[in-house]
């Protein structure tokens, strides 16, 4: 169960629901203009990956000691196309699927994975 944030464009929710993935947007939910720790609720509550490329959510989900929700980055080199995303997205999924039902920080670049375990240490 994937939540896309605000940065992402609401495009890519047709892309991952049809490669079989429960999936909403923050404007699914009227959130589109929410702040980091209302959509870091919201995810959590509704047992969601939050799929991001705004590394507050990281840094707070650090400060509060948090073990949920997991959250995939996508770094700037990745492009901003949906497709782009999209494709990065959905080929790196299965690999890092246990981390992400664990609990983690994904940092997902062209030709790089970096996995976090939550809680974070600052």
């Amino acid at each position: 169960m994937i939540l896309l944030d605000q940065c992402l464009s609401i495009d890519l929710v047709p892309i991952l629901a049809g490669a079989g993935h429960d999936v909403v947007h923050l404007r699914h939910r009227g959130m589109q203009r929410a702040e980091d720790p209302a959509v870091l609720d919201l995810a959590r509550t509704e047992r969601r990956v939050l799929l991001s490329v705004d590394t507050d959510s990281g840094t707070l989900l650090a400060r509060t000691g948090a073990s949920s929700p997991s959250v995939i980055l996508f770094r700037r080199s990745t492009g901003r196309r949906p497709t782009a995303q999209t494709a990065i997205g959905l080929a790196n999924l299965p690999r890092v699927a246990e981390a992400l039902d664990q609990g983690s920080v994904v940092v997902l670049e062209e030709g790089r994975i970096h996995i976090r375990r939550l809680p974070l240490i600052e």
